[in-house]
């Protein structure tokens, strides 16, 4: 507009000026178009991808309800290693098992920083990026420091697998007051799980009807889903054009305003009894330790430590009921391991999971076809190398498909069937796959593994101990699932007969 009025202004003092304006104007939009040409010229053996519209890319032809899927597609196109436009801004995807193991695990510190994104750093920042996001000394600082409470406070005490377990009980109870009607069990499942990751953190459980509690998860949800939407790419790509337009990308930023607010209540509740010498959990522990961070990484920290601590979780386990009641003969498979090596009332422990080789191929089997973590975090690449025999630029934003890894049809005997074999041998014993990477791998491997992996394995087995799941009659649960950060089955409703 401000543009238009110098122009009607110029041509009231001098109408011949506006021809001199016309040519200048096509003379910027000349060297504009001249430096995005340049801009797109590919270095020599640089990946191929797909044809990209000017300035556009290939934002547009994405699919942008399962864009896993295309992706996927492409690298039998373009190869495992091929490059597509997002705006002006190339990102190189990495697919198939033995590609995206040479780019995150082999050559691992060539590719562990992550790159810029505009909407990342609005979220983030002047806080240090949080565990996720941030790179160098900073990354490593508080990645070691979590990884140590974690340990503390986590996975490494017997304790907690009692706190799981009670926290199953919970879940049970909730899903008998239900009385054999159908209900939909995510908002359950996503109490329960949040829970163990509020009592490492926060220090405490929430009541599943506290309202504070459950906002906090839908804001948590909500936001997981854009992060990783078409809209979010639609962000990073033209930030400019974007921050000043109404849609869904600016529900990111409305809900971490929500869950910032949330978290910082937890902080300033804990420095009011603070007590250096016996931290009762994560907040203490990074009140008293500082590591050099305000308080506004400490909220970003807790924020990631619930993504990849409840999220992933709480989905997983939601996929498990869908395959298991689409399944039925592999549901009584697992419930007649169950009842052999535990019992009908006894609490499961990690220590029967030996012993329950059956069951572990299915929970990983349900890791493996749920694909909860579709694509995997960003990364650019370090300095100039080489990768399948193409040149990725220092700078260059890198993608582990994560999907390509999964359903890989050079692992995986049956990849588009859900089938627990694929993790047993002849004899019926547990079988460990190296293309088995819902947690992805390497230097930025997902370390809550370990807690999540524990949590898995009681909530289900406690589950399917308790309870016979089904669905309403002539239904067949859809697999498709929605695709955001994370990968989640469509709405359901089941019926939990105790057994």
């Amino acid at each position: 507009d401000s543009a238009y009025l110098l122009c009607f202004t110029m041509w009231l003092c001098d109408p011949f000026l506006l021809f001199d304006l016309k040519g200048l104007l096509l003379f910027i939009f000349g060297v504009l178009l001249m430096m995005y040409l340049l801009s797109k010229k590919d270095p020599p053996n640089f990946p191929r991808g797909p044809p990209s519209l000017p300035l556009l890319g290939n934002v547009f032809s994405i699919e942008s309800k399962q864009p896993h899927i295309y992706l996927t597609k492409l690298a039998d196109v373009y190869g495992h290693v091929f490059c597509i436009r997002l705006g002006r801004h190339k990102t190189v995807f990495v697919s198939g098992w033995k590609m995206v193991k040479e780019a995150i695990v082999t050559q691992a510190e060539n590719f562990v920083e992550r790159p810029y994104s505009p909407m990342v750093t609005r979220i983030y920042s002047g806080n240090s990026a949080g565990l996720f996001f941030s790179n160098g000394s900073v990354w490593r600082t508080q990645r070691r420091f979590a990884m140590a409470i974690l340990r503390t406070y986590g996975h490494a005490k017997s304790s907690m697998e009692q706190r799981i377990c009670e926290e199953s009980c919970y879940l049970q109870e909730s899903m008998e007051k239900e009385k054999g009607v159908p209900f939909d069990p995510v908002p359950l499942l996503n109490y329960a799980v949040a829970n163990i990751i509020c009592q490492i953190v926060f220090g405490r459980r929430f009541d599943y009807t506290d309202r504070n509690f459950q906002n906090m998860l839908n804001n948590l949800t909500e936001m997981a889903y854009l992060e990783g939407s078409i809209w979010a790419l639609l962000y990073d790509a033209f930030p400019v054009l974007m921050k000043h337009l109404p849609g869904p990308h600016n529900d990111i930023f409305s809900n971490y305003k929500c869950l910032e607010a949330a978290i910082q209540v937890e902080v300033e509740r804990h420095k009011l009894d603070l007590d250096p010498s016996n931290p009762r959990d994560y907040i203490d522990s990074f009140l008293i330790e500082k590591l050099g961070f305000d308080d506004g990484n400490l909220v970003l920290c807790c924020l990631d430590l619930f993504l990849a601590g409840s999220e992933t979780t709480s989905k997983t386990l939601q996929w498990g009921l869908v395959y298991l009641i689409n399944n039925h003969h592999i549901q009584v498979k697992v419930q007649a391991e169950i009842d052999a090596v535990i019992g009908t009332t006894r609490q499961p422990t990690m220590a029967d999971k030996h012993n329950m080789p059956y069951t572990d191929a299915v929970i990983h089997e349900i890791q493996r076809m749920g694909n909860v973590v579709p694509l995997n975090g960003l990364r650019k690449a370090t300095k100039d190398t080489m990768l399948g025999g193409f040149l990725i630029p220092k700078g260059t934003s890198v993608m582990p498909n994560l999907t390509s890894v999964l359903f890989d049809k050079n692992e995986w005997e049956t990849p588009d069937t859900f089938n627990p074999q694929h993790f047993l041998d002849a004899d019926g014993k547990f079988v460990r796959r190296e293309a088995f990477l819902p947690f992805s791998a390497g230097k930025r491997a997902c370390l809550g593994e370990g807690l999540a992996k524990t949590e898995l394995f009681l909530f289900f087995v406690s589950l399917f101990q308790k309870f016979d799941f089904s669905t309403l009659d002539g239904v067949e649960l859809k697999t498709e699932g929605i695709t955001g950060a994370t990968r989640t089955p469509f709405p359901f409703k089941i019926y939990a007969k105790v057994r």
